[in-house]
């Protein structure tokens, strides 16, 4: 459980899993809309989309750990302004990684050809076959994953500038600041 100083062992795990799959996903999803496909390849597709319904499983159950167990209050900012800025950085963070994940399963299932989980459990289609659907879904899906990356970088630039504890607790959970 998260205390009113630390991240707990849940919530500092789901991150660092949640960081890893955003960046391996952000660094495929870029691979596969510059390749050229054919058979070779296809499975790279249900690749991503695996990865993708997995990392949206991740963050809902990280929304509902996020009620069970409420983070620390953040480290104090050197100006007001920071503090409003990581506050509208992390809820945009957990807008974008519901809503990237729909488009993207919106675009797929519009497109006709069956979504599959790792390729053994089909996901039910909720959407009409559609070349509009699929081309609109999935241009948000490709809108809202560039402003994802954007994000990350920001977070990660922010992360690495504050020196006053937070990365060190959401690594090891220790509030100790480290002031170099």
């Amino acid at each position: 459980m998260n205390t009113e100083t630390r991240y707990g062992w849940v919530s500092r795990l789901i991150h660092w899993l949640m960081a890893l799959g955003v960046i391996a996903m952000l660094g495929l999803g870029a691979y596969i809309v510059r390749m050229e496909v054919g058979f070779s390849n296809l499975w790279l597709f249900g690749v991503h989309k695996s990865i993708g319904m997995m990392l949206f499983a991740l963050i809902i159950l990280r929304l509902i750990w996020h009620r069970i167990s409420a983070p620390p209050a953040p480290m104090p900012a050197e100006a007001a302004w920071q503090d409003s800025a990581a506050r509208i950085a992390h809820r945009s963070f957990y807008v974008l990684l519901v809503l990237i994940p729909i488009f993207g399963y919106i675009g797929s299932a519009a497109s006709g050809l069956d979504v599959l989980l790792f390729e053994r459990w089909k996901v039910p289609s909720v959407v009409p076959v559609s070349e509009a659907w699929e081309d609109g879904a999935f241009l948000v899906h490709s809108i809202l994953t560039k402003l994802l990356a954007a994000l990350v970088l920001i977070h990660i630039a922010a992360a690495i500038k504050r020196r006053d504890g937070t990365l060190r607790r959401m690594l090891l959970g220790s509030a100790e600041a480290r002031v170099a």
